[in-house]
């Protein structure tokens, strides 16, 4: 009986010890599992910011080669620096220990070192060297090269191809094989520095814009809620509409306005916004589905270019646009007897099925429109050109008034051309014969963007 006792007692001593290990082995699991999750987020974090600061540092060396100003040069070159250095700390957080990366490191460090001293040639009015140029031209190759490289990665990784366990000490081979699109001493051959940055503009140049106080084409008296419904009514065309209700008046927005919801006979909703100040159109959004391209861009552009000038926008021009799911967002900038106005922007969505005006948004022509005096240019188009770098390959010029970040604008003479094949605007301060800015163009299947 006593034996019975100290057996049975064992196996319940037995029982609980197994219940305590499952236990302790399950929870370890889910903190394992939660570590687990945490770190590759944090991977996932840091290898995403090390593909944006790479993409930076390709599109400043792309336009570190073309700059002809020395205090322009100066400010692309210390934005180059800086983009540089901190795609170095995302690069140290990811847990990868290859001789690609080794030398990734070894190349961002060369980028920046190399170019805060031509900043510094830059700073002191001296102008880059060919040799200079030259180094930054195979900087730049090489960049091109890495920024595929990551882009790649990236689509394995959020295929699933690839994991961040594949890619630590005991995965090298399988990032190697990551990165054989770029020969094995493609960085560790670079003894030279380099530079680079740049923000991407989605819908074409300077279309962003800061609010402007005055409001300069907000013109006429305050209209009523009835007003303003009668203003949006006529837009979408009273023929159209099943319904419509009132959404207030948004009195804390940049521009005040009545806001309307409408449906249509055809089921879709449509969202119009009419100021009020004046009864001026803000924006106009429609939900409709668009499932063909019939129309092409071309005619897209006069029917968005007629609307606008049955709406009040006369002489608009379209500049950039961007298509998709069917319909395309063009930006329409004023055009003041030839001279491109980027500070008056209208973007105008068309469907691309039957040209109907899907959407429109015109607070930047709202806040800027006015007339203004070209006539101030100092220097002459041709004395312009020779503020350019002879490597750009020109293909057209014009003038434009471009906005700044402190809200103020600057005449130039706007210059497209080609270097190696890839496309930028340089623009020329009409008054001082300062480079002013560089943007690059990069065509799409959807679009044409600007760096």
């Amino acid at each position: 009986m006593k034996n019975k006792l100290n057996k049975r007692n064992l196996l319940i001593i037995i029982a609980i010890l197994a219940g305590v290990i499952l236990t302790l082995g399950a929870l370890l699991y889910k903190k394992n599992q939660e570590y687990s999750i945490a770190t590759n987020n944090e991977y996932n974090m840091a290898f995403y910011e090390l593909v944006d600061y790479m993409q930076n540092v390709e599109s400043y060396l792309a336009k570190s080669i073309i700059t002809k100003s020395a205090n322009h040069g100066a400010e692309t070159l210390t934005n180059l620096c800086r983009e540089a250095n901190l795609a170095q700390t995302y690069l140290a957080m990811l847990p990868i220990e290859s001789q690609e990366l080794e030398n990734t490191q070894k190349f961002l460090n060369q980028v920046s070192d190399f170019s805060y001293s031509l900043s510094r040639k830059n700073i002191s009015d001296e102008e880059l060297s060919d040799d200079d140029l030259n180094n930054l031209t195979q900087l730049h190759e090489y960049s091109i090269e890495l920024a595929n490289t990551l882009n790649q990665l990236s689509e394995d990784l959020n295929a699933g191809r690839i994991t961040w366990k594949d890619l630590t000490k005991k995965g090298t081979v399988a990032f190697a094989q990551q990165v054989s699109n770029i020969s094995q001493d493609s960085f560790s051959n670079l003894e030279e520095n380099f530079h680079e940055y740049s923000g991407l503009i989605y819908d074409g140049a300077y279309s962003e814009h800061l609010t402007n106080g005055a409001k300069k084409a907000l013109t006429g008296d305050n209209i009523d809620e009835n007003t303003a419904l009668q203003k949006a009514k006529e837009l979408i065309g009273e023929d159209k509409i099943k319904e419509i209700t009132s959404l207030g008046l948004s009195e804390n927005s940049d521009i005040p306005g009545y806001n309307f919801s409408a449906q249509t006979n055809e089921e879709d909703n449509i969202n119009v916004a009419i100021s009020q100040k004046g009864g001026h159109i803000i924006s106009m959004n429609s939900n409709r589905t668009v499932d063909a391209e019939i129309i092409s861009q071309e005619e897209a552009n006069e029917v968005g270019k007629n609307f606008l000038a049955q709406k009040g926008f006369p002489n608009m021009q379209a500049t950039y646009f961007l298509k998709q799911d069917g319909i395309v967002t063009i930006n329409y900038a004023y055009n003041q007897n030839g001279v491109i106005v980027y500070s008056d922007l209208i973007k105008v969505k068309v469907a691309l099925d039957n040209g109907e005006i899907m959407g429109m948004e015109t607070t930047g022509y709202l806040n800027s429109h006015c007339d203004r005096d070209v006539s101030n240019s100092k220097i002459t188009m041709e004395e312009a050109k020779t503020k350019i770098n002879n490597r750009l390959e020109l293909t057209s010029e014009g003038m434009a008034i471009i906005p700044t970040e402190w809200q103020t604008e600057i005449l130039c003479y706007e210059f497209k051309g080609k270097v190696d094949g890839t496309d930028f605007l340089v623009y020329i301060n009409a008054e001082t014969g300062e480079e002013e800015d560089i943007l690059i163009i990069t065509n799409t299947p959807n679009g044409t963007l600007t760096i």
